[in-house]
């Protein structure tokens, strides 16, 4: 079983062309199912996979206290690799063909308020060119919107600083063009001519826009550590994600009056109803001022 999931994996790499994020998580789904039908159901042969056994793993994960969004998550992957599967005749039938994915419970997502993020922002003390560096990476996220692993895939050439704008690759490898203010602007032109020098290892030369001690590309898990240095440092006492800073960019541009199109765009959702979202949050804030400051509410 193990030859056809590895199969499967070169079809998403090879054929798909999905990110590298994607298929590790596909792979590690798969790899969960696997171990459980030959542990719990004592499967050898994907060929009799049936609804039951797949129902029986489903319910596994919610005993082990799997959210709903994993849970719906993982049949999504079992689903395409039996699909896969059925497809390259590998087995007769597709057991999924039934199976029906839990409803997802529509969490907001956390955001900062604007003194947050200008706390946050402001933390990065530029005395040493760690300190230019994070503070450029901060500005750069809130300017832009970028994910974590967007920001730390960005190469020299994907900024342009005289025109004002950032190209990145994100999800599916589709490129899109966000432009940049003033305040990330300045930042970047810092870091570039006071920090990053200092990263470069003699001879090394890494195309990375942001580096890490040993001049090497960053990595998701050194932003992480980063992260949760600055947010002690400015005493900020939400929870905080890298993705924290992306979604207070969607609603203070939201609140702030902007077309939702745009914002969209920025994003690089292929879905508005991903977007869409942040509009909640707002309303949400909104109901939270009016309580706060209205006499009769």
């Amino acid at each position: 079983m193990n030859e056809h999931l590895k199969d499967f994996i070169h079809f998403l790499v090879v054929e798909k062309g999905l990110s590298r994020n994607t298929v590790i998580s596909y792979e590690r789904d798969l790899k969960g199912y696997l171990a459980f039908l030959q542990s719990n159901e004592k499967m050898t042969d994907l060929a009799y996979a049936q609804r039951a056994q797949i129902v029986h793993f489903l319910a596994y994960l919610k005993d082990s206290g799997k959210s709903s969004k994993t849970i719906a998550r993982h049949v999504a992957s079992v689903r395409a690799f039996h699909q896969f599967l059925l497809r390259e005749k590998i087995v007769g039938h597709d057991p999924t063909v039934h199976i029906e994915s839990p409803q997802l419970e529509r969490s907001l997502p956390k955001v900062l308020s604007l003194p947050e993020v200008e706390t946050l922002l402001d933390s990065p003390k530029l005395v040493d060119h760690f300190g230019y560096r994070d503070k450029a990476m901060l500005e750069l996220l809130y300017a832009t919107g970028i994910r974590v692993s967007e920001l730390i895939g960005l190469n020299m050439s994907d900024v342009h600083l005289t025109m004002g704008f950032v190209r990145c690759i994100g999800k599916g490898n589709k490129e899109r063009i966000i432009p940049i203010g003033r305040t990330a602007t300045t930042a970047l032109e810092q870091y570039l001519e006071k920090g990053r020098p200092k990263f470069i290892a003699k001879g090394h030369k890494d195309e990375a826009l942001f580096l890490n001690f040993h001049g090497k590309r960053l990595t998701r898990q050194g932003f992480w550590k980063i992260l949760k240095r600055l947010t002690q440092e400015a005493n900020i006492s939400k929870e905080l994600t890298p993705h924290t800073l992306r979604h207070s960019f969607a609603t203070h541009l939201l609140e702030n009056g902007a077309d939702l199109r745009a914002v969209q765009e920025m994003l690089g959702h292929a879905d508005i109803s991903t977007t869409q979202i942040y509009t909640h949050v707002t309303k949400t804030r909104l109901k939270d001022v009016y309580s706060k400051f209205h006499p009769r509410a």
